[in-house]
């Protein structure tokens, strides 16, 4: 019997393992870790700060993120909700904060203090409980919750459709045409299951790989 199937968590000790069990059904993936090698296992921990910080990744550079999270940690030095909360909307834009992901992670600071929203509550539901847990916030959408639920909750089986790398990625790896529906793409992800959040990382592995070879 394949115990890989009652895996729904990864971790340090079973991480290869998993990604070799993908390169063994999916010849591509096997492409990956010969070319590349593995990839990091990208972990977060479950806290405030890191659902901020993955707020100021949307739809921006990883780096400009970093660059505002840094200026929220020099102004407050721990970035906490009740801190936060102190901020008024010019400090919050002196940290490169713009007014509309100053009004969502205030509104998540406030959900936490009020205790709406439990971050270890969280970790022990469901994927399915989790997202409809946080999309319940405003500015928390499917991208943050799959980012949130893969990095922090390391749960195995998610795959980010909105996240513009790993499916560019897909695309060249299979050789699908640029226009690719979005159906495709969930279709080709479906062979991944119950592991596509490994074959994420892998995607996003050779996704940086190649710029960075590029940028040589």
């Amino acid at each position: 019997m394949d115990q890989t199937s009652e895996i729904t968590t990864f971790n340090l000790e079973n991480f290869h393992q998993l990604c070799e069990h993908l390169a063994n059904k999916d010849a591509d993936l096997r492409g990956i870790l010969n070319t590349h090698g593995y990839p990091p296992m990208w972990t977060r921990d479950n806290t405030f700060e890191t659902l901020v910080h993955i707020i100021l990744e949307q739809q921006v550079s990883l780096a400009s993120a970093l660059s505002a999270l840094n200026k929220l940690r020099e102004k407050v030095v721990e970035i906490t909700p009740e801190n936060v909360l102190k901020l008024n909307d010019e400090e919050m834009r002196e940290c490169y904060v713009s007014r509309q992901k100053t009004a969502y992670i205030k509104g998540l600071a406030q959900a936490i203090v009020s205790d709406e929203i439990n971050l270890k509550e969280l970790s022990e539901m469901s994927n399915d409980e989790a997202r409809k847990t946080l999309v319940n916030l405003k500015g928390i959408g499917n991208w943050t919750v799959d980012v949130y639920l893969m990095f922090t909750l390391q749960r195995t089986d998610i795959f980010p459709i909105g996240d513009l790398a790993a499916v560019n990625a897909l695309k060249r790896l299979k050789q699908l045409p640029s226009k690719a529906s979005r159906e495709e793409i969930l279709e080709i992800s479906e062979l991944w299951k119950p592991f596509r959040s490994i074959a994420s990382m892998m995607l996003w592995h050779y996704y940086l790989s190649n710029a960075k070879k590029k940028a040589l």
